[in-house]
C-alpha cells in the first residue's frame, strides 16, 4: 500500500524535521549515524538528501530498540502521540488507522521503508548501553541522538560517540531546549560538555549541537 509510505514520508513534523535536513546539509556528511529510528520517518528523509548530495557515496547506520522491551522508564519505545494521531486529510486517518497494525517501528518495517537505499542502509537492534560501545563508527561525521532519554542513558551514549566518532565530527542531540526539552537529557548534555570542555550551540531552540575536537 503506497499510502502508508506517503504517511511516513511526508510525517517529519515541520518546521524541525526541516531544520535537522538544513544542518546536515550544512555540514555535507556522507556518514551518518542515527540513535533513535523510531518509525523511520528521519531516516528517510536523510537519506533521500544523502542520496541527493552523494549519489552511491553514502552510508547511514540506525540503531533502535525497535519494539524490544525499553531498558527502563525513561527510555520509551511508543510515545503516545503515535496511538493518538489526527490529520486534516480523512484518508489519511483512515489509512493511518490501518497501518498502525503493521508495527511501524517494528525493524522489518523500518527496513521496508528504507530498501530503496540498499546495501548503504543498515540498521542494528538493541541497547545503546550493550550494543554501541561494539559498533565501528570511525567514518561517521554526524550522529543524530534522539534515543533513549534518561540521564545515564544520554551519558553512555555521548561518552561513546566522543570516544568513537571521527575528528571534527558533529552530534547534534534532540530535545534539549524549547518546547520539547526534557530535562534528564538537558542535564546530561551539559555535564558532558563541561566535563569534555567542548561547547554547545543551540539550534532552533530545540537542539544542542556539538563538535568533537
Amino acid at each position: 500500500m503506497k499510502y502508508k509510505y506517503f504517511w511516513r514520508k511526508s510525517g517529519l513534523k515541520k518546521p524541525y524535521g526541516d531544520n535537522i535536513l538544513e544542518l546536515i546539509n550544512e555540514y555535507n556528511p556522507k556518514n551518518v549515524l542515527e540513535v533513535g529510528v523510531f518509525c523511520g520517518v528521519t531516516a528517510r528523509n536523510i537519506c533521500e538528501l544523502l542520496d541527493k548530495n552523494h549519489k552511491n557515496s553514502f552510508s547511514y547506520i540506525g540503531v533502535d530498540l525497535f519494539g524490544n522491551n525499553k531498558a527502563s522508564s525513561d527510555d520509551e519505545i511508543e510515545p503516545l502521540f503515535l496511538k493518538n494521531q489526527k490529520f486534516s486529510n480523512p484518508f489519511k486517518t483512515l489509512f493511518y488507522n490501518y497501518i498502525k497494525k503493521e508495527n511501524l517501528n517494528s525493524i522489518e518495517s523500518v527496513h521496508k521503508l528504507l530498501k530503496k537505499f540498499g546495501d548503504k542502509i543498515k540498521l542494528i537492534q538493541g541497547d545503546t548501553r550493550e550494543i554501541l560501545e561494539n559498533l565501528s563508527l570511525e567514518s561517521i561525521e554526524f550522529a543524530f541522538l534522539d534515543g533513549g532519554h534518561s540521564y545515564e542513558t544520554v551519558m553512555n551514549d555521548l561518552n561513546i560517540l566522543e570516544k568513537k566518532l571521527r575528528k571534527n565530527a558533529i552530534i547534534l542531540c534532540d530535545d534539549y531546549d524549547g518546547k520539547t526539552k526534557i530535562d534528564s537529557v538537558t542535564n546530561a548534555i551539559n555535564d558532558f560538555v563541561n566535563k569534555k570542555g567542548l561547547l554547545i550551540e543551540k539550534k532552533f531552540q530545540r537542539f544542542a549541537l556539538i563538535k568533537i575536537n
